[in-house]
């Protein structure tokens, strides 16, 4: 069985973790790592990745941008695998993440769902087909209130799904409001909604003459993406140092 730490084990998604984790047979969370919050669960909980003394597999990240540098730097030391799902990470960050991941196995996804990432495998195949025939590109996502970041990282992991198989040739435009001109042939739309309790929408839309065709993703409890993470942590568990992502997971 794969022995993993959970990264953030006091917030929504860690406790969602948490119960996936335990009707799962072929993973058991063995401690616990969150800064805040007391501990109600039968493992260990500590308040900083630097203090944890408790051996396993892999772990599971889903904490906030600011400790994620921290995190790595414990994780590449212990030779502890990781899987990165905490999102709205700056660039600086990001380069810091490959660089770590030379030292060891790192997992990242800007979504854990098995559902978006056979999207964004299918948008792959289907946009240079699209985009020659003539049809735009927009991209729709809805979140939370609570979200800080926009556009979600989702939305533009499924944009770059499709721009990478036009080889590059789209921009991508948040803001329609200081313009005054046609849409350009060469442009990928992306719109951000906030409101309420959506867990998260997401709609490619390819608008040709006279047809649109949407392609869309709805989850409907943050489940989904805790069964991905579990379902990564198991594929991680004793790889080698490099980058994965879901892609590796669902084959």
């Amino acid at each position: 069985m794969i022995k993993a730490i959970m990264h953030g084990c006091n917030g929504r998604m860690g406790h969602v973790i948490v119960d996936l984790a335990a009707a799962d047979n072929g993973i058991e969370i063995v401690a616990g790592v969150d800064a805040f919050g007391e501990n109600t669960y039968s493992f260990p909980v500590f308040k900083s990745i630097d203090e944890c003394d408790v051996e396993a597999d892999v772990l599971i990240d889903f904490s906030n941008a600011k400790a994620v540098d921290g995190l790595l730097e414990v994780c590449a030391k212990k030779n502890l695998p990781v899987v990165l799902c905490t999102t709205g990470l700056s660039d600086e960050q990001l380069e810091n993440v490959h660089e770590v991941s030379r030292k060891v196995a790192i997992l990242k996804s800007a979504n854990m769902s098995v559902g978006i990432n056979m999207l964004m495998k299918v948008l792959g195949e289907i946009s240079p087909a699209l985009f020659d025939a003539g049809f735009d590109i927009d991209i729709v996502e809805k979140h939370h209130n609570q979200k800080l970041d926009a556009p979600s990282g989702t939305a533009l992991a499924l944009a770059d799904s499709v721009n990478e198989s036009l080889s590059d040739k789209c921009e991508y435009v948040y803001d329609r409001s200081g313009r005054r001109e046609k849409r350009p042939k060469k442009e990928i739309g992306i719109s951000a909604v906030r409101g309420g309790t959506i867990v998260g929408d997401h709609d490619v839309i390819f608008a040709g003459t006279d047809e649109v065709i949407t392609l869309s993703h709805r989850a409907y409890s943050r489940a989904v993406f805790g069964k991905g993470a579990i379902e990564a942590a198991k594929f991680l568990a004793g790889k080698s140092a490099g980058m994965y992502d879901m892609s590796n997971v669902i084959g």
